[in-house]
């Protein structure tokens, strides 16, 4: 029997890379919905080939566009902004949701998807940072599984036994440290956009490598497994491990440490999600340790790369201030990407936001959003005054 499937963000990164998982076994998956932001020619061309029921862009003018793009040549319901998310992650034939959206546009489908108890493969960091402790209330009482397409929590979702959980001693989140790890941290302030794009190891969208550039993306990791595997903050350690082939490792309190490794290819935690609980077959590559020859691994160095510490403060505080966090650093990174703001200032630019903020703890869903948008507002003037 196939598995229906709904993609949130079938243009993005993670989105391509699923239809790829998917195209390549036919026989085991389904589309039957997809959503994109506003790249029509790419979602025109997905829409004819895997033939979904529905299709969902951001607002009506795109769906009328859409809609005549098509010209009648499959049949395919076109919906558009928050209503049409909800309604394709909800559907009753769907059996799961891959939410491949970037930022806080994932969270109310998403936690409608839970409510509707469907499985959810998730590849957004932003709504478990900004959210976590509500969506993960919401996934213990719908008994549904949030399973991980990042390849850090993958790993780790892949390497923690239920059995022995309480004797977890430490979960290890690997980085790479991306392109400029070596640089002098004086030389990290004028280095330009098409630098910090170029990831040494990974192909990734631009927000994720510039996050990956600051090291933010490891910080924000760490908050997501503090949520989705309820370990203790001070049990969650990042280690910079250049060659990027262990992706998290978990220590046991009888001194064993058990690691997943894989290519440097986010199709493998994609193939893992879409199949779990099995473990199913795939021609993806495999690792060869030989011709690796060395893996190597290092302290982070929080100084030079100040994101993780903010981070770890975020968490230990508690209440709006992660979403301030996610919201500050979504717009200084927009702000560096359309260079308006230089790369040196990016956390600069989250710090003061995050200091400005008056904490809201035990926030609604409606407080989230709010602060969400209000962040944003603050980090935009912030930005104008650090270029």
């Amino acid at each position: 029997m196939k598995k229906h499937i709904t993609i949130l963000g079938s243009t993005g990164s993670i989105g391509t890379q699923s239809l790829q998982v998917i195209q390549d076994e036919p026989d085991k998956y389904e589309i039957l919905a997809l959503s994109a932001w506003k790249d029509l020619e790419l979602l025109k061309e997905q829409i004819l080939k895997f033939k979904p029921k529905y299709a969902v862009v951001r607002d009506d003018k795109l769906a009328r566009e859409l809609k005549n793009n098509l010209n009648n040549k499959i049949n395919c319901h076109i919906l558009y902004g928050e209503y049409g998310l909800t309604k394709i992650s909800t559907l009753t034939d769907i059996d799961t949701v891959i939410v491949a959206i970037t930022g806080m546009a994932a969270l109310k489908p998403t936690l409608e998807a839970i409510n509707a108890k469907k499985q959810i493969c998730l590849a957004n960091k932003e709504i478990i940072v900004s959210a976590g402790e509500i969506i993960m209330k919401r996934v213990k009482d719908n008994q549904i599984n949030i399973i991980p397409i990042d390849s850090e929590h993958s790993g780790l979702f892949q390497c923690i036994t239920p059995e022995h959980y309480e004797n977890i001693e430490k979960l290890i989140i690997t980085a790479s440290g991306g392109p400029f790890y070596h640089l002098k941290e004086s030389a990290l302030e004028s280095v330009s956009v098409e630098e910090a794009l170029n990831h040494p190891n990974w192909q990734m969208g631009k927000k994720i490598s510039i996050d990956s550039a600051t090291l933010m993306n490891k910080g924000l990791e760490v908050i997501e497994a503090f949520w989705l595997f309820g370990v203790p903050l001070n049990k969650i350690e990042v280690l910079v491990h250049p060659q990027s082939y262990i992706h998290s490792l978990v220590q046991y309190d009888d001194g064993s440490m058990i690691a997943q490794l894989s290519n440097h290819d986010m199709r493998i935690p994609i193939h893992f999600a879409l199949n779990y609980p099995n473990r199913a077959r795939s021609s993806l590559p495999r690792i060869n340790l030989v011709k690796i020859g060395q893996l190597t691994f290092k302290k982070l160095d929080t100084k030079k790369f100040p994101s993780i510490d903010l981070c770890y403060k975020a968490i230990e505080q508690g209440g709006t201030l992660p979403v301030v966090l996610n919201a500050a650093n979504e717009v200084a990174v927009s702000a560096f990407l359309n260079r308006r703001l230089s790369f040196g200032n990016i956390i600069k630019v989250v710090s003061l936001t995050m200091e400005a903020h008056q904490n809201i703890l035990n926030p609604t869903i409606n407080d989230i959003i709010y602060q969400d948008r209000e962040a944003r507002k603050m980090a935009e003037e912030i930005c104008k005054e650090n270029k």
